[in-house]
């Protein structure tokens, strides 16, 4: 039983390094995470957000690179309007029943979009039809529109401006390139737009090294 876990740990360690490496080695798809990196900043610069959506793990991962521009990812900085489409309950429920589960993104993307800002769907497939949806309707209202998906990119690779496909057909080891992708994104963002700020590269809280200080300073 240790031995079968103990192959199952390392043979997932090694297909998760090999979708990184093949990531690291394709230089078009290296190029292209770049342009969109700088293409979200722009629109940020320009007071635009970006929209991000997806189904499960996607869902998820759409929320998590949200956090991070939202709160923060590795400088002290200004929060930065990023919105994760699968938050809202009501609204993701609402419109699942009065129009159709396909409708849960483009209908939000339709309410909440301008022209100018940036979509994000991800979908490891390339082909969940809500995402799709989400990506046309963005489309026609003049987003920036990008792809997150798995090594064919699916509908997406056609519909979106840019796709970026993970050189990986397995559900899991796409899954983790998608949030190193976000992550890579998340750092470009920061780097650009707020190159002077302190660099923590920790996950301490400004208030917790605030409270470290007044401490020290007080057993002085």
């Amino acid at each position: 039983m240790v031995q079968e876990h103990t192959r199952i740990i390392e043979n997932s360690i090694r297909e998760s390094l090999a979708a990184k490496q093949a990531l690291l080695e394709d230089r078009k798809l290296v190029g292209l995470i770049v342009r969109v990196g700088h293409l979200c900043v722009s629109a940020l610069r320009r007071g635009h957000r970006l929209l991000l959506f997806g189904n499960g793990g996607s869902a998820a991962d759409a929320q998590h690179i949200a956090a991070e521009l939202v709160g923060r990812f590795r400088r002290e900085r200004p929060g930065l309007p990023a919105l994760a489409l699968t938050t809202n309950t009501s609204a993701l429920t609402a419109i699942g029943n009065d129009y159709a589960f396909e409708s849960v993104f483009a209908r939000q993307v339709d309410a909440l979009g301008s022209r100018g800002d940036v979509a994000i769907g991800i979908s490891t497939s390339g082909n969940a039809a809500n995402v799709r949806w989400g990506i046309t309707a963005a489309k026609a209202k003049g987003l920036v529109t990008v792809g997150l998906a798995g090594k064919s990119g699916g509908a997406l690779k056609q519909l979106a401006r840019y796709c970026l496909c993970v050189p990986s057909e397995a559900t899991p080891r796409i899954q983790e390139v998608h949030i190193l992708i976000g992550h890579i994104l998340c750092e470009i963002i920061e780097s650009q737009l707020f190159a002077r700020t302190i660099k923590t590269g920790t996950a301490q809280a400004p208030r917790k090294r605030k409270a470290a200080r007044a401490v020290r300073n007080l057993a002085r």
